[in-house]
């Protein structure tokens, strides 16, 4: 934390911390009650259409009456951590300066549980602001075994879901991304590195990956973020905690004949156990 009272000056405290000095004087400003219903009506568009980039967002958002130009949407979009999935050179805001890792899942077939996990990051809206999401899923059983909200995009909070997700079901042998900035974040990956666990990161032509977890984020929020409305980061704690265990529980998915993610991963766990 930079310390303004410190012996050492702010600009010397930014440049051992690797910060910008800039964002240390810059006070938010709260955004406008137009660019939040904007934001949320970008995200249910971008639900929908996922492969919209911000043109056609723009053209959806005409025709619901509102008048807005595409640098806006593409601002509002860039703020909200989302955008068009399709295939194309650059797939994620990553990090110039962060290691990328290479794609292992080409080729592999994933269906034992704890083979490998996968995570990803959403926006969520609230009555009166809004969050991000950050769940971490097995990939064979498409159970969440953890997940954590956030008012910023940074690292902390996907750290806190992996290390949570890990200390109650133990270590993956892969764990894949995509190249955001969070996940190629040094202390995101050393925490899998410490645990001689493999990273994998999305790379070009990997873009359907991304649409394997986009259902999860389909599932939670026409399920519940949009029907509940949540006010505040508390209510969307709340009513999260109780919506995954209902997705883990007690929600039947048709890819796995009628069971449950928590069916499927116990049973994968116990079946991995008999033949040992």
């Amino acid at each position: 934390m930079i310390g303004r009272e410190d012996k050492v000056s702010v600009t010397r405290q930014c440049k051992l911390l690797d910060l910008c000095r800039s964002g240390v004087y810059y006070k938010p400003v709260p955004l406008k009650k137009i660019d939040m219903d904007l934001m949320r009506q970008i995200d249910e568009i971008h639900l929908l259409y996922p492969f919209y980039g911000s043109r056609k967002i723009r053209n959806e958002l005409w025709s619901k009456g509102y008048d807005v130009g595409r640098d806006r949407v593409r601002r509002l979009m860039l703020r909200m951590g989302i955008e068009a999935l399709y295939i194309k050179p650059r797939l994620s805001m990553a990090h110039p300066d962060h290691l990328k890792y290479p794609y292992l899942l080409r080729g592999i077939e994933i269906t034992e549980a704890n083979h490998v996990w996968a995570a990803d990051i959403t926006y969520i809206p609230m009555a009166k602001g809004f969050c991000y999401l950050v769940a971490i899923m097995d990939w064979a059983s498409r159970r969440v075994l953890s997940w954590r909200l956030s008012n910023t995009l940074d690292s902390s909070f996907c750290v806190e879901a992996l290390e949570e997700a890990i200390e109650k079901y133990g270590c993956p042998r892969i764990f894949n991304t995509d190249q955001g900035s969070q996940f190629t974040a040094e202390v995101f990956t050393e925490t899998l590195r410490t645990r001689d666990i493999s990273i994998s990161m999305d790379g070009k032509g990997r873009w359907m990956d991304n649409v394997f977890i986009e259902r999860l984020w389909k599932s939670v929020k026409y399920e519940d973020i949009y029907i509940k409305a949540y006010g505040s980061m508390t209510e969307v704690r709340k009513g999260l905690a109780s919506y995954f265990q209902f997705y883990n529980e007690k929600r039947w998915h048709q890819n796995f004949d009628r069971k449950t993610p928590s069916m499927v991963y116990s049973d994968s766990l116990a079946q991995k156990q008999a033949a040992a």
